[in-house]
């Protein structure tokens, strides 16, 4: 029996109605298929995001900052209470096969950079966007997605191989 397919949602912890709506249907599109969402496992796009994979009877892994399981949104069904503060970031993207960032600030920029740096592919959907020089011109390895549809098909199409 192979593992489920887990796919890492990361973005802002603050609320924010425009992007609270893309991230349930982002968690809604994983959970109808097939994959478990991870994400950072409190509020903002990550608790929007857990909402939507829960209606839709998916799984959500909260990989939370804190040592206590009771900050977790409750949402989560199964918590990693690390203690780690930002450096959780880290688990996060590593725990998923692809990354979705939704929107964000500097710790969803971080998220992206780790996700990159373990190989993992980024499709960012109303975020950030990137570019270096040389061989990172191109930001090699984060997709743009149009739609929550869009960002879920290719980030299951890119952690598939």
């Amino acid at each position: 029996m192979s593992p489920r397919l887990q796919i890492a949602v990361s973005g802002k912890g603050a609320p924010d109605d425009d992007l609270a709506p893309l991230a349930e249907e982002v968690g809604r599109g994983l959970a109808e298929a097939g994959a478990t969402v991870v994400c950072g496992g409190r509020g903002g796009v990550m608790e929007a995001a857990a909402r939507g994979a829960r209606e839709a009877g998916g799984d959500v892994i909260g990989v939370l900052p804190a040592d206590d399981p009771a900050t977790a949104n409750e949402h989560v069904t199964h918590v990693v209470a690390t203690g780690i503060g930002h450096a959780r970031n880290l688990a996060v993207v590593a725990s998923g096969a692809a990354v979705i960032a939704i929107g964000g600030e500097w710790g969803t920029l971080s998220e992206i950079a780790f996700a990159r740096r373990l190989g993992r592919p980024v499709v960012v959907l109303e975020g950030w966007s990137t570019s270096g020089r040389g061989a990172m011109a191109e930001a090699p390895g984060i997709e743009h997605a149009d739609t929550p549809a869009e960002a879920v098909e290719t980030a299951i199409r890119l952690a598939r191989g």
